[in-house]
């Protein structure tokens, strides 16, 4: 019987797989994020409370003192202090993740996606043990860097992202790769808002050490479903060695080699805009804990965690947006709406004094998140389906870059504008913004796989 050749629409199923027990990607990029963010807000926080001790500062408790509109000197200091300890271990992560990452997400298109996933969860997991040590025992904050650099080596979260969207991009049509793609974004969003509400609460009942140790127990669960239960998505998974220049090799291939089904124009811009994207979206999140722990808004670890729960619930209204306007506008279209409420929602943080003021900064991001998704899936199916490792770890690549731009812009902006515009950070990114915006736009006409024509051509 004559075999037909399968088109890039159809999903790849792979019939040599052996059917055992097998999970999809979605749990543990769940997990991972829920047990992350349960941890980020309370390191933060864990610095100011340490920060504070050392040099007698009680304005998080003392909230007259918080409120008084005097510039407190100890208070600024406390708020650098922290600014600055969470930029070293973003620099230290992210250094270190630069060359892992990638190297592990380009041996993954060999060898699959599950040696990266079970490397990554044990990164994580290895971070949160060291975060339980300095907490229980007040070690020095130092040590948080070093679980960083722990973490890094092993791949990081964004190894783990990187072998999730690759899993997503080996099953997927191309028809459907944007919206499950989105639906990846938004079971990172929904993990992010539960463990801020359930962090926030649980930091003013108990302190800071119980929130780590469920951090802890998730991941250990995490790293034996990465093992044991995640179904592999690669078709043929052969041996290969891991430390060699042949991987790292691939991905600059990707951008260099002339290849039919992609334009290296539109690989590079396109990667340029997630980089811009990134880096405002984690510039703005590395500095929003202690914007909000500061004058004037002075908020408690509650409000905190309300805070951290509306930053994430984009990743669901991202979500459901995006299915809901596919079926009238273009995914270039989308991304322009997104990207326009995006930098609405910083203006309106630039200029919060008071709560309800930096929850409507909150609630106009709604669909903020729409961007990344949409970049992806244009990006996976500019390359083939054996090169979809290596450009997820090159996004990786972009990720951590980005990261470690906007901590070092947003992290270093923040103290040195306290004494004339504590939001100045905010504006910048607005502003940066429109970068992506302009991209888009352009894109979106001369894109080959883009929507806009198919819309355009149909009757």
């Amino acid at each position: 019987m004559e075999r037909r050749a399968s088109s890039p629409d159809e999903p790849r199923i792979h019939r040599g797989a052996k059917v055992l027990f097998r999970g999809p990607v979605e749990p543990l990029i769940f997990l991972a994020n829920f047990a992350l963010v349960l941890q980020g807000p309370l390191t933060t926080q864990y610095l100011w409370y340490r920060f504070s001790a050392d040099l007698g500062y009680n304005g998080t408790h003392d909230r007259g003192g918080c409120s008084n509109h005097s510039l407190n000197p100890t208070m600024q200091e406390v708020e650098t202090l922290t600014s600055h300890w969470t930029l070293y271990m973003n620099l230290g992560g992210f250094l270190v993740g630069l060359f892992s990452s990638t190297l592990l997400g380009a041996w993954s298109d060999c060898v699959g996606r599950r040696p990266l996933l079970v490397l990554a969860s044990l990164g994580l997991l290895l971070q949160a043990l060291v975060s339980i040590f300095v907490v229980q025992l007040q070690l020095h904050v130092g040590y948080f860097v070093l679980g960083r650099i722990l973490c890094a080596l092993l791949g990081d979260f964004s190894g783990l992202l990187a072998a999730g969207f690759a899993s997503v991009a080996d099953v997927s049509t191309h028809n459907s790769r944007t919206i499950r793609m989105a639906l990846l974004e938004a079971c990172i969003g929904v993990a992010g808002m539960l463990a801020s509400l359930l962090g926030g609460h649980w930091l003013h009942a108990q302190g800071y050490a119980n929130p780590f140790w469920l951090a802890l127990a998730l991941l250990i669960f995490m790293s034996f479903y990465a093992a044991f239960c995640f179904g592999e998505t690669m078709k043929e998974p052969t041996p290969a060695r891991l430390f060699t220049f042949r991987h790292h090799r691939s991905i600059v291939q990707l951008y260099m080699a002339p290849a039919p089904e992609k334009s290296r124009k539109h690989l590079a811009l396109y990667s340029l805009v997630i980089f811009v994207v990134i880096t405002v979206h984690f510039g703005a999140q590395d500095i929003l804990t202690i914007y909000e722990l500061s004058r004037p808004l002075c908020w408690d670890s509650k409000l905190i965690g309300y805070g951290s729960a509306a930053r994430h619930l984009p990743y669901f209204t991202s979500l459901l947006g995006l299915w809901l306007m596919r079926f009238c506008l273009s995914d270039t279209w989308v991304a322009e709406i997104g990207l326009a409420f995006n930098i609405l929602g910083m203006v309106v943080f630039a200029f919060a004094t008071i709560t309800p003021l930096m929850f409507t900064g909150y609630g106009l991001l709604f669909l903020s998140l729409v961007i990344t998704p949409i970049v992806r899936a244009k990006l996976s199916k500019l390359v083939s389906t054996s090169e979809q490792g290596a450009l997820f770890s090159a996004v990786a690549c972009v990720n951590g870059l980005a990261m470690l731009m906007a901590s070092g812009i947003f992290n270093s902006l923040y103290p040195a504008t306290l004494n004339f515009m504590k939001g100045f950070p905010f504006l910048l990114g607005a502003g940066l913004l429109f970068i992506p915006a302009i991209l888009i736009g352009m894109l979106g006409k001369t894109d080959p796989h883009s929507e806009f024509q198919q819309f355009s051509q149909s009757p």
